[in-house]
This record gives C-alpha cells, sequence and structure tokens, in this order.
C-alpha cells in the first residue's frame, strides 16, 4: 500500500471516529433523542452497513465474532450513548481515548509486560490529566457523565484486545454487530416509557451506525495495513483533538484552560508509552 494511499485512509478513519463523538452529542445535547433509542439504531446500522461491505467483499456473509466481544461493544455504545447527554464533544472523546488506551495498556503490563521508566512516566502523566479533568470546579465535566464514558473506554479497549486474534477484522465486527442487536434492543424495551426518537436524531444515529461506524471501522482496518502499530496507536491521538475543534466551531462548545492543561498530560503520557525509540524499539 503506498504512502499516499494510507494517509488518505488514515486521515479518514480518524475523521470518521470524531465523527461519532460529534453526530452522539449532535443527537443527544438537545433531547433530539433518548440515548437507548440512539444506541440501539446505531447498532443495527452499523451491522447492516458491515455486513453490506462484507458481502460485496466476499461475495457471501457467514456471520464471524463471538457474544462476549458482542456485549462489550453493545456495553461501550450504551455508555457512549448516555456520557453525550452531558459532556462536551472534546472532553467525552478525550476520556473515552484514555481509558480505551489505559486499559489496553493495563492488560499489557498484567500480562507480563513491563512499562520500564519512560512509560511509568506517560502512564502517571496520562492519569494525571484524567484526574486533573475531573476534579470539582467551574470546569469541571459532570462526574456521571464522565464515569459513563469511562465505562464506554474501558468496554472499547476489551473489545479491541479480543479483536486483535481476527482473522477478518471486518467480518469479526459485523458479526458482533449483528450479535450486539438483541443486547440494544432489549435496552430500548426497558426504556420504551421514555424514549424520544426524533427525525432529526435518528438520521444522527443511522449516520454514526452506518458511516462513523460501519464505513468508519472497514476504512481503518484498510489503513492498519500500511501502519506500524505504535503508528496505529499514536495517530489515535488525533482523535480527542478533531472532536474538539468540531466542537468548538459546529456545536459551539466552549475551550476551557483544564481542557488544555489534560489534553496536554493525557495525550502527551500515552505518546510516551506508545511511541518507539529511534532505534525501532519499544520505549522502555
Amino acid at each position: 500500500m503506498s504512502r499516499a494511499l494510507t494517509f488518505s485512509l488514515t486521515l479518514l478513519a480518524m475523521l470518521a471516529f470524531a465523527g461519532n463523538s460529534l453526530l452522539c452529542r449532535i443527537a443527544l445535547r438537545d433531547g433530539g433523542i433518548d440515548a437507548a433509542s440512539f444506541t440501539a439504531i446505531r447498532i443495527v446500522s452499523g451491522a447492516m452497513a458491515l455486513s453490506l461491505i462484507v458481502r460485496l467483499r466476499r461475495g457471501k456473509f457467514g456471520i464471524e465474532g463471538n457474544w462476549i466481544s458482542a456485549f462489550a461493544l453493545f456495553a461501550y455504545a450504551a455508555c457512549f450513548s448516555c456520557a453525550y447527554i452531558r459532556l462536551p464533544a472534546g472532553i467525552g472523546a478525550l476520556l473515552l481515548f484514555g481509558a480505551v488506551q489505559a486499559t489496553m495498556i493495563g492488560y499489557g503490563w498484567w500480562s507480563g509486560e513491563r512499562l520500564g521508566m519512560r512509560r511509568s512516566i506517560g502512564m502517571a502523566c496520562a492519569f494525571g490529566g484524567l484526574v486533573g479533568l475531573m476534579l470539582p470546579g467551574a470546569s469541571a465535566p459532570p462526574l456521571t457523565a464522565s464515569v459513563s464514558m469511562l465505562a464506554a473506554g474501558c468496554a472499547w479497549g476489551a473489545y479491541s484486545l479480543r479483536g486483535r486474534s481476527a482473522m477478518d477484522a471486518t467480518a469479526a465486527s459485523a458479526g458482533n454487530f449483528l450479535r450486539a442487536t438483541p443486547f440494544a434492543l432489549v435496552l430500548v424495551a426497558s426504556a420504551l416509557p421514555h424514549t424520544s426518537p426524533g427525525r432529526d436524531g435518528v438520521y444522527c444515529a443511522i449516520a454514526s451506525g452506518a458511516l462513523t461506524s460501519g464505513v468508519g471501522y472497514a476504512i481503518w482496518y484498510m489503513a492498519l495495513r500500511g501502519l506500524k502499530a505504535t503508528s496505529a496507536a499514536v495517530v489515535q491521538l488525533s482523535v480527542p483533538v478533531l472532536a474538539a475543534i468540531g466542537g468548538i466551531v459546529l456545536l459551539g462548545e466552549a475551550a476551557s484552560l483544564r481542557l488544555a492543561i489534560a489534553s496536554a498530560a493525557i495525550l502527551g503520557g500515552i505518546a510516551l508509552v506508545v511511541i518507539e525509540r529511534s532505534d525501532g524499539s519499544a520505549s522502555r
């Protein structure tokens, strides 16, 4: 794969990931749709889009994935939607990204991978940034919504870890989205007295599921063919930044000094953990 194609696919994937935060925030912030309905429509739309992609590519479709990964996917989507009722797009993406990376790095440490001095400093900076962002104060994000987004990040980190061994990541994701659909329908059924799916909210949920999730994931898996593992981790540092810029420009969300400092600490700390040294070995 050429560098130009890899760059283009990577950029599109990062824009799609940031777009998920923006679409969810747009749909939920003014009550255009409830979190349960948004989650269900997003999952169903994602399942349809990914199934179509797999069918067009293979000429047939077989259900891959597994139920545990599907539940992790559902948990991520549900907590993600609940969090964005109150969280600004940039803060939500930052908390999500930090929790995803912390989960994956923490699993590596638990499995026997040692962080070393540089990685330990990076983890301390990232954790300190998360704590600083959530400390009480005028510009602190709502605690319940923040915890919900951190839970979403942990669920997505677990889903990502379970998907590392998949032979065909797109097909596995299609199967997991299909398996997550019953969980999403049960969520909607349990919330029926309080559901309020307005037209604009439904459109945002469909776009989130089919485009920024389904097509976005397929593009990302294509881009991964031209990226080293550490490069793939580092490039995702752009997602919270893109989401924050989109929130400020498109949604009129305020930028705060607390967010800027926390972003630098979290993203800089994670970069210390995942960036390779110049000799090509992982930082230790």
